[in-house]
């Protein structure tokens, strides 16, 4: 497998992983997070505009996407019901799924971002329980709540 920053030509296929994610996501009771039209192939473009999506490839293959950019998050400026591990800069991953379950693909995602900062923030759902888990799996703590600007509470996480 592979990281690398995804082109425009990637976005359909990227827009598919999305869309599979979001049937993954309702079928492991997670009925809220990632509306019909969120994120999709728009959202994709505007990441690659901004110089922060990445895709996991084999083999040829897009098997996952995600943003990651390694500046401060207003988003995660406040922090309920805890604290963060480390303060100063650190990374985000934003908007990651993966075309395949079981096979890896996060962890392998997880540890090149790692490499690449070691200092990374994330937030997930209260309801994704499956992503929670490859969090802990992968060396992330759960640090508190915080709140997006629509309002919305997400778990956050840290791993440093």
């Amino acid at each position: 497998m592979l990281i690398r920053k995804t082109t425009v030509a990637d976005a359909s296929a990227a827009a598919a992983i999305y869309d599979s994610a979001r049937v993954f996501m309702r079928a492991s009771g997670n009925l809220h997070q990632w509306s019909d039209e969120y994120p999709n192939e728009k959202s994709i473009l505007a990441d690659i505009d901004a110089d922060h999506s990445y895709v996991c490839e084999e083999d040829g293959e897009i098997v996952g996407i995600f943003y990651f950019n390694i500046a401060n998050d207003p988003t995660y400026d406040k922090i309920y019901d805890g604290e963060w591990k480390r303060g100063g800069e650190y990374a985000v991953i934003h908007r990651i799924a993966v075309k395949y379950h079981g096979r890896g693909i996060a962890d392998f995602i997880y540890a090149r971002c790692f490499d690449m900062h070691p200092n990374i923030r994330i937030d997930t759902h209260r309801d994704n329980t499956p992503m929670q888990r490859s969090l802990e799996k992968n060396g992330f703590e759960y640090c508190g709540i915080i709140y997006l600007a629509s309002g919305d509470e997400r778990l956050a996480f840290q791993k440093i």
